[in-house]
Formats: structure tokens, sequence, C-alpha cells
């Protein structure tokens, strides 16, 4: 089920870009989700300074199996919490995405 269904957005999860407004969809370069595939997660940025951009890519669906969001790779709680982590909190997120994703079967 999506966010969207949930009355969940990008800015109730206070996930905001470096200029303090809400990501959308225009603020991350993505390409779009091939049918059954998951679409490429944003690199986190290497560096601990500055804000760390919100993995969210706007494809907000909850694999029931896994539990994560199909879009991100996130689950609810990291979700939910995203706008009140720190930046650490917030690499520690982005490293379990990665570690997600290299652990899924390839196309």
């Amino acid at each position: 089920m999506s966010d969207a269904a949930h009355g969940m957005s990008d800015a109730a999860h206070g996930v905001s870009d470096a200029a303090g407004g809400v990501n959308d969809a225009a603020d991350i370069a993505h390409e779009p989700a091939a049918a059954g595939r998951t679409p490429p997660a944003p690199a986190a940025p290497a560096s601990a300074a500055g804000p760390i951009p919100s993995p969210c890519i706007s494809v907000c669906r909850i694999e029931p199996a896994s539990g994560l969001c199909e879009g991100c790779l996130r689950t609810l709680d990291e979700i939910a919490r995203w706008g009140s982590m720190d930046n650490e909190a917030r690499h520690e997120v982005w490293r379990a995405i990665h570690a997600r994703r290299a652990s899924r079967p390839g196309p």
C-alpha cells in the first residue's frame, strides 16, 4: 500500500532538501521503474557535511514479504523517522539500503 493511501507524503515524513523545501520527483534524478524491477536509488553523498538527501524516488509501495519500500528499500520505521534523524543515522540508513540492494537477486 502506498504512503499516499496512508495519508503520508514526503512532507509528512519531514524530508526536506538543502533549500528547506520538500523533496519531490523533480528534485531527485531517477529512471522510471521497469516492470517488476526496483528502480535504482540515488547514491548518498560521501561527506557527512551538509544535509543527506532522502532516498525516496516517489515509488512508494511496501512489499508485504520484505516490509521494504519497493522504491527506496527503506522500512516503514526508517521512512517515518527520516525527518528527525541526524546525518550519521541517515548514513546508516543509506548503508543498509546499499546492503539490501546488493543482497537482492539481479535482473
